[in-house]
């Protein structure tokens, strides 16, 4: 389901997979990975699901799985989801991506329960690097509770080559990087062995 609203002077999208059938990929995303392995992108029924009935899960193994929104192209906006860290004894992590070309270029904004913090990278041909934050020298991202089994709200909003991040309704921290400048997809993301659902995904580009 897509829902229509104006927030600000952006005119969004949201996706919630509740049209999807449950136990199958959803349509109109490429399903994939950056790295090796096998992730597994499925839309389940979930009883805590934000918007119910169903949820996206990414319930595979691989470098960093990664589901793109294929029929996206935006420059300056915003992505926006729920998600709820499920399992993973390596890593328990969820992000969004923005200014995507494939799955080996794009921007990250990721939460990760086992370390409980919130770091932005940039993936440039399959590398990921963390990039610093606005006002600090050095660092990695910045810490904030991040409990598994509950549902949390990530957010980063992109205009020009800056980056602004907000973690449950609180701005949290802002990146200014300018490898990537064009127009490019919004998507989901994980790590490793991360078991994560998704829900009411919102996106949409400044006017």
């Amino acid at each position: 389901m897509l829902a229509l609203f104006v927030g600000g002077n952006a005119v969004a999208e949201t996706v919630n997979f509740d049209n999807a059938p449950a136990g199958m990929p959803p349509e109109g995303w490429t399903l994939t990975m950056t790295g090796k392995g096998a992730p597994k992108w499925t839309v389940e029924a979930d009883l805590t699901a934000p918007s119910k009935p169903n949820v996206l899960k990414q319930s595979g193994r691989a470098t960093f799985p990664v589901a793109i929104k294929s029929d996206t192209s935006i420059r300056d906006g915003f992505v926006e989801v729920k998600f709820k860290a499920v399992t993973g004894s390596e890593d328990r992590a969820a992000g969004v991506i923005w200014r995507a070309r494939d799955a080996d270029n794009y921007y990250v904004v990721r939460a990760n329960a086992l370390e409980a913090n919130v770091v932005l990278y940039k993936m440039v041909r399959g590398v990921r690097t963390s990039l610093e934050i606005v006002g600090r020298k050095g660092g990695y991202g910045v810490g904030t509770p991040v409990s598994s089994g509950q549902w949390h709200a990530l957010r980063c909003d992109f205009a020009g080559s800056r980056f602004k991040v907000t973690y449950d309704g609180k701005p949290l921290f802002e990146v200014e990087d300018a490898t990537m400048t064009d127009p490019g997809m919004i998507g989901l993301w994980t790590k490793a062995d991360s078991v994560t659902l998704f829900d009411d995904l919102a996106y949409g580009a400044v006017k």
